[in-house]
């Protein structure tokens, strides 16, 4: 090494000296800094105890874990992080409840806090800024709503008001299924509860039948229109309301025989007798409300009680002679019979155990924080209730993956729908159940007991062919229709 590089050598140790001395002080208070605010932190109370979560993406958060049979995944992700789990859907922060002791304590405890609605675009348009009941914030007009719902529109004189209605779609039905039976086809269930559950629905809401069936196409008519955009749904209730306006004004004095929910609706409007204002845009809000909560859910709680019926013939066998020898040998299934078929009601039961409509019940937010198990739900939270997963939970339920309509007989389990048994809620629990349980409850008995009344049904091969696989929707459907073959039942005086 020559001088010049040397003395280049010596001059650069001497700087690089100098520069790391001059950063020594900077990189010491630096590091200081970090460890006072990570010691500090926690004692500020800054940093909350949220539930456990599964490791999220950028973005979209736990969006890619949901899948397409959501239900499905957040219990088998809940199996791993615990009853109570934290997850980011989006940029929305959600707490997925998966345990009947974490449902209790929410309602229980924090009801309130617990009892509000999400908000969002899409609810406000299409419910006119959430004036309806099931999407209204928790408050003085959701108070009001439900308590014209219940009492105006869903109470169980109002209900056995409209039975003439269902006994009237029912026999369309059991004609059409006659009809297949001569021609010797297999009858699209299915298809055929989708079309007789909105009829009955329309005619209850509206007071005519639904005109729009199609036979290839099972999604018709009400459904069909619900489907569509906000205008056409709006435009639709417009017509309807307006059909009925002229036809109170053409009845002598005004008044109609509120043969249907709409009429009831704009009468209670006309009389003001409300301590709210009930205007257009709420009654179009209540009208969706009724069409939406109650077609969906009853369709699919027929179909897969009869699914399940068909894969087991022992259960099917017992139903059917429970149903035949309470109506006997009378013409036709009258509510009252339906009141005395105790077996009946527990396949139902049973059947909304293992098939919930709606598994994650309607999602709730928080308004305000809370304490639920030990961790902190912060406010604006997303709340969703895995009633799928707490049904087959078998801490609490004995076989729970199989389906056995006796653990609900009086002996067994007393068990209601109504919310109290936290372990069992297909309906919801607390302030927000669901008000309208009772008449949707009431078709689906006579329905099927109508179905397993007058038919004996086989299927068109073997029960262990039968596809229980399930599509994800505004309710679980099953993804493939269900076929059947019928044989009409004749009692001897008949």
């Amino acid at each position: 090494m020559d001088l010049l590089q040397l003395l280049q050598s010596l001059l650069w140790q001497e700087s690089h000296s100098h520069r790391v001395a001059y950063f020594i002080p900077f990189i010491v208070t630096l590091l200081l800094a970090l460890i006072l605010l990570f010691l500090l932190k926690p004692n500020r109370g800054g940093k909350l105890n949220l539930p456990p979560s599964p490791p999220k993406l950028p973005i979209i958060g736990n969006l890619h874990q949901l899948g397409s049979l959501p239900h499905r995944s957040l219990q088998a992700l809940s199996n791993q992080h615990g009853p109570l789990m934290f997850l980011h859907l989006g940029c929305a922060p959600t707490l997925v409840v998966s345990s009947p002791e974490m449902v209790r304590e929410m309602i229980k405890s924090h009801d309130i806090i617990f009892a509000n609605r999400v908000r969002t675009t899409a609810v406000d348009i299409f419910l006119n800024g959430s004036t309806d009941l099931v999407f209204a914030p928790y408050g003085e007009h959701w108070r009001k709503v439900k308590k014209l719902c219940v009492q105006e529109l869903l109470s169980p004189d109002r209900v056995q008001s409209f039975q003439f209605l269902k006994e009237e779609e029912v026999d369309i039905l059991v004609k059409k299924i006659r009809c297949s039976c001569l021609e010797g086809k297999p009858v699209n269930l299915s298809e055929m509860l989708v079309n007789v559950t909105n009829n009955i629905i329309f005619r209850t809401i509206v007071g005519q039948r639904n005109e729009e069936e199609e036979e290839d196409d099972a999604l018709t008519g009400v459904t069909l229109r619900l489907k569509r955009t906000y205008k056409e749904i709006d435009a639709f209730f417009e017509l309807v309301i307006k059909e009925h306006k002229n036809k109170m004004l053409t009845t002598l004095g005004g008044q109609s025989n509120q043969e249907n929910f709409v009429e009831i609706l704009l009468q209670l409007q006309e009389d003001g007798m409300l301590d709210f204002d009930l205007n257009q845009d709420s009654i179009k809000a209540i009208l969706l409300d009724m069409f939406v909560g109650t077609t969906d859910t009853s369709i699919t709680t027929m179909e897969w009680a009869m699914a399940e019926l068909m894969k087991r013939p022992i259960i099917m066998k017992k139903a059917q002679e429970e149903v035949r020898e309470v109506v006997g040998r009378k013409s036709k299934v009258v509510v009252n019979d339906v009141n005395q078929m105790c077996y009946l009601k527990c396949i139902i039961k049973e059947t909304l155990r293992l098939h919930p409509p709606v598994p994650f019940l309607v999602p709730r937010e928080t308004s305000a924080s809370a304490r639920l198990g030990g961790y902190d739900i912060p406010c604006k939270t997303r709340v969703y209730v895995n009633s799928w997963a707490i049904h087959r939970d078998p801490k609490f339920w004995e076989k729970a993956e199989e389906f056995l309509p006796e653990r609900f007989s009086s002996n067994n389990n007393p068990m209601d729908f109504i919310g109290k048994d936290f372990q069992y809620i297909p309906f919801g629990g607390g302030r927000r159940v669901c008000p309208g349980m009772s008449a949707g409850l009431a078709t689906v008995e006579f329905v099927l007991a109508n179905l397993l009344y007058w038919f004996d049904w086989e299927l068109p091969g073997s029960a262990e062919e039968l596809d229980m696989s399930e599509v994800f929707g505004l309710a679980i459907h099953k993804k493939v229709p269900l076929h059947l073959a019928a044989t009409p039942y004749y009692p001897l005086n008949l």
